[in-house]
């Protein structure tokens, strides 16, 4: 990744926190879209078929079985549990999310307090081996 590649990944981020929601390539600036297209060849972000951000992990750009709460009243969606709890260490914030569990279908509520998880004994499992997370980013 060159250095104006990681500028724009770095402004993109920076707007997706701002706005609480994917930005435009607009929103981000000249020579977004060309960049962007270049991250997602290099997993450094996930686009739609359209070009827009999908995934910019942590963060979803679209609703997904892992909402966020954060104590300033705004929600986010995290790609997966994993990602949910990488939200709230991007932001330096408390909050709490809700989902369930995709193998039992049991209610999972997790909270985070002065950066302190309250799910200590809980882990988290992939279902997909690392080495093809890529082969099928949106189901991992």
């Amino acid at each position: 990744m060159d250095e104006r590649d990681r500028e724009i990944r770095n402004r993109t981020f920076a707007r997706f926190v701002e706005l609480g929601r994917a930005p435009t390539a607009d929103e981000v600036g000249p020579g977004a879209k060309e960049a962007w297209l270049r991250l997602h060849e290099q997993h450094a972000l996930v686009l739609d078929k359209q070009a827009e951000i999908l995934m910019a992990n942590p963060f979803s750009a679209i609703p997904t079985p892992y909402e966020i709460d954060t104590p300033d009243g705004r929600i986010w969606y995290g790609n997966c549990a994993w990602d949910a709890i990488g939200i709230l260490a991007a932001l330096h914030t408390d909050g709490r999310f809700e989902s369930t569990c995709p193998d039992c279908g049991d209610q999972i509520n997790f909270q985070v307090w002065d950066q302190q998880p309250d799910f200590k004994d809980t882990f988290f499992h992939c279902l997909v081996p690392a080495a093809h997370w890529w082969d099928d980013i949106r189901f991992t």
